[in-house]
């Protein structure tokens, strides 16, 4: 698979912060994420629902692969998050064989992803600045759904 070239990585990042957009509106947990196929389609894109449904595995990068659907494999394809995975969601990146994860921030949080580039999938972290501001006024807002989101 080839390297990810950064225009690329920062549109592909600007589907997953539309979501989280979305999501701060409603009140829910700004995060939001999109999966891309390896000839560089979208295949889905989805945001943290955990508040919206009551949903505790309703995370944005399991929305996005639920919304691609089912594939005949996952190898070369792309997830895009906001925010760096946690391990609920590094282990369907893992499980799935998803090649490659584009991160927004991870200052925030730091999930899976350096145990994800242990295991070979290519992490990409773009310490996007739109994203961590995004985070930082969302957990300052809300300090307990933060701490509920994950897991503290």
């Amino acid at each position: 698979m080839e390297p990810i070239d950064p225009v690329t990585a920062r549109a592909w990042l600007a589907t997953a912060l539309a979501e989280a957009r979305t999501r701060l509106e409603e009140g829910g947990i700004p995060i939001g994420a999109a999966l891309y196929g390896a000839d560089g389609n979208l295949l889905g894109r989805g945001h943290n629902r955990r508040v919206q449904d009551g949903d505790p595995s309703a995370h944005a990068e399991t929305a996005a692969f639920r919304a691609a659907g089912r594939q005949r494999s996952y190898r070369g394809t792309t997830m895009v998050t906001t925010l760096s995975p946690c391990w609920y969601c590094s282990g369907l990146v893992r499980q799935f064989g998803i090649s490659r994860v584009v991160i927004g921030e991870a200052a925030t949080f730091r999930g899976g992803h350096d145990w994800l580039a242990a295991h070979g999938v290519e992490i990409v972290l773009l310490d996007d600045p739109e994203c961590a501001a995004t985070m930082r006024e969302f957990v300052a807002r809300h300090p307990r759904l933060w701490s509920e989101d994950i897991g503290d």
